[in-house]
C-alpha cells in the first residue's frame, strides 16, 4: 500500500474523496476553500442533513464538475472537541467496509476535520490506518465461487500541512497494526484440519525468518525428555504431533528484562473424554486465539523494532478423544515437577499454559503475560464485549492497563483470593487440581496458570468472550477479532519507551 502527501484538493487523483463532517463544518479551517472547490451548495446540504454530522453515518456522493476523483465519501464525526483516537479508529473502519463493497483501489483523506486539541494529524493517519485496515478486512473462504472480493486499497494519501515524514511514520505504524490484527484474525478462522499444531509451527517459522527472531520448535520427543506432562497429556488422545513453538526477539544487548508471552494453541478442543456437546463443538477451531494473539504481537514487534527482549512460549495441540486419551481422575506431572490431579479433560487450556509458562520463565521471563480463550465462565461474568484478566503485580498491571486504554480494547480484572487459590491446591492425591468447581470458574481457570507463574510478575488475558463475534462489530466483521494483538505489542512498546527514558 502506498502513502501519498498532498496539500491540495486539486491534486486528488484517488478513487474516493473522505471528508469527515462534525458539527458546525463551518469552523473548520479550509472548509469554506473545501466547499467551494466540490460544490457551493454543500453547507445547505449539511444544514438540511443531507449531509450527515452524526457518528459513523456516511453519505457517498459523486464528484462534480471535472474533479479527477469519482466520489467523495462523507462521514459524521459528531462534536470535533469530543474526538478521541479510538472514535476515529471506529469511524475509519466503518470507512473501511464501505470502501470494500465499493471496491474501491485508492482513496484520499482531509486530516483536518478529524483533528482537534488532542489529535493532531498524525494521530489522524494512524488510526485511520488501522481502522481501514480492520473494517476493511474480509477472510478468503473456501467457497468454488467465492465473493471475496479481489480488489484492495493500494494508495492512500493525505491532504494536510503536516511534516510529511511524520505522517508517512504514522501510516507506517497504523499499517502495520491492522496487518498484524487481521493476521490473527486469519488464523482463528482457519478450519483445524488445515491449522494443525504442525502448521502453526510453520507460520511461526516464516515469522522468524522474516524478522530475524530466534526460533526453537519442540516437538513430542524433546517434550517428552524435558518431562513436559502436561501438554503432553493434552496430547495422548490426538494423532497430530504437538508443538511448543518458542520465538525470542533481542530488543537490547543483554537477553534481561525479558517479557514472556505465552499463548494457548489449541487447535481444536473437543473436551476430551469430558466432552463437549454438539453445539458446544462448533467454533472450537478458535481455540487457539491466544496463539494468534500472540503471534500477530510478534509480527508488529518485529516491524516496529522496540528496545525490549521479548520471548513468545505457544503450547499448540488438539483436544481429541482416542483410547489413549487422557482422563478425569488421572494425575500428570508439569515441566515444573507439581503434580495435577485432572478432574476435567475440557479444563486443558491451563494445563498447556502450566508447561509453556515454566518453559518462558525457565528461558529468562522476567515478566509474563498469557493470552487463552480459557473458560466460558469469563462470558458468564463479563459477556462478549469485555476480556477477563487476573494478575499478581500492581505495577505491571498498571502499565499494562495504560496500553489497553491506548489501543481502546476493554479489559476489566477479576480477583484471585487466597481462598482461590486453596481450592485450586485442593487435592488428595496431587499438588494442584485443574477444575475446582462451576463457580468462580474464570478466576480457577487463570489462577491455576498464576500457580506455574509463581511470584514473576504475571498478567492472565481470558479471550474466549472477545476473540470470536457472533455478528459485524465496529472493527470488523463477523468472526474473529484478533483481539489484544495491538494491546500486547503495545505494553511491549510502553516498557521499551520507560528503558530508554530510564537510560537517558
Amino acid at each position: 500500500m502506498n502513502f501519498l502527501s498532498r496539500e491540495q484538493f486539486s491534486e486528488v487523483t484517488e478513487d474516493v474523496l473522505i471528508i469527515g463532517v462534525p458539527e458546525h463544518p463551518e469552523n473548520i479551517d479550509g472548509w469554506e476553500a473545501f466547499t467551494d472547490f466540490y460544490h457551493p451548495r454543500l453547507q445547505e446540504w449539511v444544514k438540511n442533513g443531507d449531509v450527515h454530522t452524526n457518528k459513523n453515518k456516511i453519505v457517498t456522493m459523486p464528484a462534480f464538475e471535472n474533479h479527477s476523483f469519482k466520489r467523495v465519501l462523507f462521514i459524521g464525526i459528531g462534536a470535533k472537541r469530543s474526538l478521541t483516537e479510538n472514535g476515529l479508529r471506529k469511524a475509519f473502519a466503518t470507512i473501511g467496509k464501505e470502501l470494500l463493497k465499493i471496491k474501491a483501489s485508492s482513496v484520499a483523506i482531509w486530516t483536518a476535520p478529524f483533528t482537534n486539541e488532542n489529535l493532531v494529524c498524525d494521530d489522524v493517519v494512524f488510526a485511520a490506518m488501522e481502522g481501514l485496515g480492520l473494517g476493511g478486512y474480509q477472510f478468503e473462504d473456501f467457497k468454488t465461487s467465492s465473493n471475496a472480493q479481489d480488489v484492495t486499497l493500494e494508495t492512500i494519501s493525505f491532504i494536510s500541512s503536516a511534516d510529511a515524514d511524520e505522517l508517512k511514520a504514522a501510516f507506517e505504524v497504523g499499517k502495520v497494526n491492522a496487518y498484524a490484527v487481521n493476521e490473527a484474525r486469519t488464523l482463528v478462522n482457519m478450519p483445524p484440519n488445515l491449522l494443525t499444531a504442525t502448521e502453526m509451527a510453520n507460520y511461526a517459522r516464516k515469522l522468524a525468518e522474516k524478522y530475524d527472531f530466534e526460533i526453537e520448535v519442540l516437538g513430542k520427543k524433546e517434550m517428552e525428555e524435558q518431562g513436559m506432562g502436561a501438554i503432553l497429556a493434552v496430547n495422548k488422545g490426538s494423532v497430530e504431533e504437538p508443538q511448543l513453538i518458542v520465538l525470542k526477539y533481542t530488543g537490547t544487548d543483554q537477553w534481561e528484562d525479558v517479557v514472556g508471552l505465552v499463548g494457548k494453541g489449541i487447535t481444536y478442543d473437543t473436551g476430551g473424554y469430558s466432552l463437549k456437546p454438539r453445539d458446544g463443538m462448533v467454533g472450537m477451531k478458535g481455540d487457539m486465539g491466544g496463539a494468534a494473539a500472540v503471534l500477530g504481537a510478534m509480527t508488529i514487534i518485529g516491524e516496529t523494532r522496540p528496545a525490549k527482549n521479548v520471548i513468545a512460549v505457544i503450547a499448540s495441540t488438539d483436544n481429541m478423544v482416542s483410547g489413549e486419551a487422557f482422563k478425569p481422575d488421572d494425575v500428570i506431572t508439569s515441566l515444573s515437577g507439581k503434580t495435577i490431579e485432572v478432574l476435567n479433560t475440557d479444563a486443558e487450556g491451563r494445563l498447556v499454559l502450566a508447561d509453556a509458562v515454566t518453559y518462558a520463565k525457565q528461558s529468562g521471563a522476567d515478566y509474563l503475560v498469557d493470552v487463552a480463550t480459557l473458560t466460558g465462565g469469563v462470558i458468564i461474568a463479563l459477556g462478549n464485549d469485555k476480556t477477563g484478566a487476573l494478575t499478581n503485580d500492581e505495577a505491571f498491571f498498571e502499565e499494562f492497563m495504560h496500553a489497553a486504554t491506548e489501543t481502546g480494547e476493554f479489559v476489566w480484572r477479576l480477583p484471585l483470593t487466597e481462598s482461590d487459590k486453596k481450592r485450586i491446591r485442593k487435592s488428595n492425591v496431587a499438588d494442584l487440581n485443574n477444575s475446582p468447581g462451576r463457580d468462580g470458574h474464570m478466576i480457577f481457570g487463570g489462577g491455576f496458570v498464576g500457580e506455574f507463574a509463581e511470584d514473576t510478575p504475571w498478567i492472565h488475558l481470558d479471550i474466549a468472550g472477545t476473540s470470536d463475534a457472533s455478528t459485524a462489530h465496529d472493527l470488523g466483521p463477523k468472526g474473529a477479532t484478533g483481539v489484544m494483538v495491538r494491546t500486547l505489542a503495545t505494553l511491549i512498546e510502553r516498557m521499551a519507551v520507560g528503558i530508554e527514558k530510564d537510560e537517558s
